[in-house]
């Protein structure tokens, strides 16, 4: 199976695909030097299979990538990056 993850700044979300279907997406704001992460949804055929950890795990790395940091508003952004905390240091003070 393959996993795609993009940004669709068009619709200000990160998108998963799976095989080329939508599973799941993180909406998101940009504020300045920041990125405030409001809210995940995944397609209810995917729960429970690590879409939105695989999610979260893409959407931070990018966001590492471009220099920013996170504002996790969405609670399930907020519980992920607690688990993981080789992502903590990306969290807005």
């Amino acid at each position: 199976m393959s996993t795609e993850i993009t940004d669709n700044a068009g619709q200000n979300r990160y998108e998963i695909r799976l095989d080329g279907e939508l599973a799941g997406f993180v909406e998101y704001e940009l504020r300045e030097g920041a990125i405030a992460l409001v809210h995940t949804e995944v397609g209810s055929a995917f729960e429970g299979k690590g879409v939105g950890g695989a999610l979260a795990r893409g959407v931070l790395d990018d966001v590492r990538t471009r220099g920013l940091s996170v504002a996790p508003v969405c609670p399930f952004i907020k519980r992920w990056i607690e688990r993981h905390p080789d992502y903590q240091d990306l969290v807005a003070a």
